[in-house]
């Protein structure tokens, strides 16, 4: 049994462990260490490489290394899918980022808004966003089956298709490409309401309170207040959105593979379909490397809008 005089610090160890506590240049270096080596390990090895792979002639068959300067890079340029899957991914992004900040925001005023069963609603909502992405998606690609579909079902019902007709979801270009976004913002919305609801909550209740009183309606303080305050976080949803948007193929693997014909293909999935399905890794490097000064300017951007806002 340890005795009182045992917990008591001896006066020769406590000056040396005080000052290892009160060194906090030490003890912030071995906080971010581990963070360090794994950004390092995960992120910058993986990048030195793909840099490395663009330059070669590596493939799948055959993985010794040849230095072939910027052959790869002038055939990339003459693939037509790569000019379409880059414009597929800035449309992709566009659209999807409007739909999932808009949306959020309206679902972070519903999160927030005192309701009866508000823990129900707020569990579904994040249901979405923590559901595995491939199985989620499996769950869409069922409803958007061109045959089976419950969705076509439903449309029957109301009448806005025949008795044989049917939505063919995944099957043409414009209708693919919708498909795919709509699942998209239907998975990171709830990311977006999160963060969103986060700023909602650090807005004082007096300035509402007194706008209420000078007779502000809910408008008014919509456009004149919650949104100015909400800027920011709402910038910071929106750069996060962007990057996970720019760089998901997850959804595009799982419904369409990039089809019919490439319209739905995105500079995430090519790279993947050339490098990894097609054995070119080479080729497959280069693709994947124009997602990162397009994701670069995009988070300076977003950023800099960000530190204006706050600098008002």
């Amino acid at each position: 049994m340890a005795t009182a005089t045992d917990t008591v610090t001896s006066p020769a160890t406590a000056p040396a462990r005080r000052r290892l506590a009160d060194r906090d240049g030490l003890l912030a270096w071995g906080f971010l260490l581990p963070s360090i080596v794994y950004i390092a390990a995960l992120v910058g090895v993986p990048f030195v490489l793909a840099i490395a792979f663009a330059f070669s002639d590596v493939t799948a068959g055959d993985p010794s290394y040849d230095f072939v300067g910027f052959r790869n890079f002038e055939r990339v340029f003459h693939d037509p899918v790569f000019w379409r899957a880059l414009g597929n991914t800035f449309v992709f992004t566009l659209i999807s980022m409007v739909l999932i900040v808009v949306l959020g925001k309206v679902l972070a005023n519903i999160l927030i808004a005192d309701f009866r069963g508000k823990w129900l609603v707020r569990f579904l909502v994040l249901l979405a966003w923590t559901t595995p992405v491939a199985l989620s998606s499996i769950s869409w690609l069922w409803l958007l089956d061109s045959i089976y579909s419950p969705i076509d079902w439903m449309l029957r019902q109301f009448g806005a298709l025949g008795p044989a007709e049917n939505m063919y979801w995944l099957g043409q270009p414009g209708l693919s490409m919708a498909s795919v976004i709509v699942v998209h913002v239907w998975r990171l919305t709830p990311l977006a309401a999160v963060i969103m609801m986060a700023g909602l909550m650090a807005i004082p209740k007096d300035i509402d309170e007194a706008a209420r009183v000078d007779g502000a309606g809910y408008w008014r303080r919509m456009f004149e207040i919650t949104i100015p305050l909400v800027l920011p976080v709402a910038a910071v949803a929106a750069l996060f959105g962007a990057i996970f948007t720019f760089t998901d193929m997850a959804v595009v693997r799982v419904l369409t593979r990039g089809g019919p014909n490439d319209a739905t293909q995105v500079l995430a999935s090519w790279a993947f379909y050339r490098g990894i399905d097609g054995g070119d890794v080479a080729q497959g490097a280069v693709i994947a490397l124009f997602l990162f000064p397009l994701l670069l300017a995009a988070a300076v951007l977003i950023l800099r809008a960000v530190r204006r806002i706050e600098v008002r």
